[in-house]
């Protein structure tokens, strides 16, 4: 449910015009700082450092077949 008010969200800021790498950047930025306010710089940090692997796993892409 989440993740689908987040993409209205974002549908509707780039509608509006806002450029999809200010959105992805400020994305970011927002639960980053969340996870930091949250559970504090460390913990945050740590959930960071595992990111590029996931990322390179596929994790985060969206146009890619699952099985």
């Amino acid at each position: 449910m989440a993740l689908s008010y987040l993409q209205q969200a974002w549908t509707e800021a780039s509608h509006d015009g806002i450029d999809a790498d200010c959105l992805a950047q400020t994305a970011l930025f927002l639960a980053l700082a969340e996870l930091t306010s949250t559970y504090g710089e460390d913990a945050a940090a740590r959930y960071a450092e595992g990111l590029s692997r996931r990322i390179r796993n596929g994790e985060f892409s969206l146009d890619r077949a699952r099985q």
